[in-house]
């Protein structure tokens, strides 16, 4: 069985080319997938003859809502979203001044096993596909009647884990006539997988690079990272350093600050001198409550303080706001399997 939604709009019609389904039959095709229905029933303008001749061969993977939450702070949307094997996902819809953004997740759990991060307490389930990415997108446009224009793959898993099959996402995401998301308006986060963001950077996409920092130093990013295990600090700002020079584009850290662990006057001075020079920006977060986890968040004095020293040398840095506290939809707190109440 095929996914038929993970094809571009080219391979789709080559596809059924090739089965003598007519090229105007795949463009219909084509404008219901981009519709977001996941079933050829749905597709009304078909001869119900096709219809059953596609489900024989093609499948459309999406996701579903199981649950949805709204946070009574800032109105931020968290959805539990069920795919089709049964597992279940989340992925968070944000309100900006500019406009919509959606944090996606790209695996069913994550391999990463950081420690202040609830999605990888249960390991990683298996990957996303390309049609699964792109239907959280549709789906929750769909449900609150609104157009997403940008996403962070930020959500449940390590993108450049799921290396092809996001690649692909991306490729889908931005052609005409369905979801139309440019890459600038992408931001694909990586704890830090040296060898995908070297070959990632041969393509010179102009989507942000997001690196989940989290600490100056291999001893400290070790307390809270197992991959600081397969590569250092200083292998990863390289690898950081000549993607930059090579796309031009700002690489965005992320580091979420845990109090008495990365906090101090001395971490925020040598975060400075490892960053100087480099084409980035600092996001300082806020680090958020995880049951099972012992880190604990810093004091806003504290964040305040390692902001000024970042600024005086240089760097240009901001503090994350925090979105979706009450409904545990801030960094860090998805999960695989949440299909509690909050």
């Amino acid at each position: 069985m095929i996914d038929i939604k993970s094809l571009e709009k080219e391979e789709l019609q080559a596809q059924l080319q090739k089965q003598n389904i007519p090229a105007f039959r795949a463009k219909q095709i084509a404008s219901w997938l981009d519709k977001g229905v996941l079933s050829f029933g749905e597709m009304k303008n078909l001869p119900k003859d096709l219809q059953e001749t596609l489900a024989k061969q093609y499948v459309i993977p999406g996701v579903a809502i199981e649950k949805k939450y709204v946070s009574k702070i800032d109105g931020t949307v968290k959805y539990l979203f069920s795919l089709s094997d049964g597992e279940v996902i989340e992925s968070v819809l944000m309100k900006y001044k500019h406009g919509w953004s959606q944090c996606l997740s790209t695996q069913v759990g994550c391999r990463m096993g950081c420690t202040f991060c609830a999605t990888g307490m249960e390991g990683c389930k298996r990957d996303l596909l390309p049609s699964e990415m792109l239907s959280q997108i549709e789906v929750a446009q769909k449900d609150n009647d609104i157009r997403v224009s940008s996403i962070v793959l930020m959500g449940m898993g390590e993108p450049l884990d799921n290396y092809e099959n996001v690649l692909r996402f991306l490729e889908l995401l931005s052609e005409e006539g369905g979801v139309h998301i440019g890459m600038r308006h992408v931001s694909l986060s990586t704890c830090g997988l040296v060898d995908k963001i070297k070959e990632l950077q041969q393509l010179n996409l102009q989507l942000t690079l997001s690196v989940s920092l989290h600490a100056p130093n291999d001893a400290i990013r070790l307390q809270l990272m197992p991959i600081a295990k397969k590569w250092s600090v200083e292998e990863l700002l390289a690898a950081c350093r000549e993607y930059a020079k090579t796309t031009s584009r700002r690489i965005s850290f992320e580091y979420a600050m845990f109090d008495g662990i990365n906090d101090s006057k001395e971490c925020a001075m040598e975060l400075a001198e490892q960053l100087k020079g480099m084409l980035c920006h600092v996001n300082l977060i806020p680090g958020n409550t995880v049951a099972g986890s012992r880190t604990k968040r810093s004091s806003a004095s504290r964040l305040k303080e390692f902001q000024t020293i970042l600024d005086s040398k240089g760097i240009p840095v901001t503090v994350r706001r925090t979105l979706g506290a009450d409904i545990n939809a801030s960094c860090g707190q998805l999960r695989r399997g949440d299909r509690e109440e909050i």
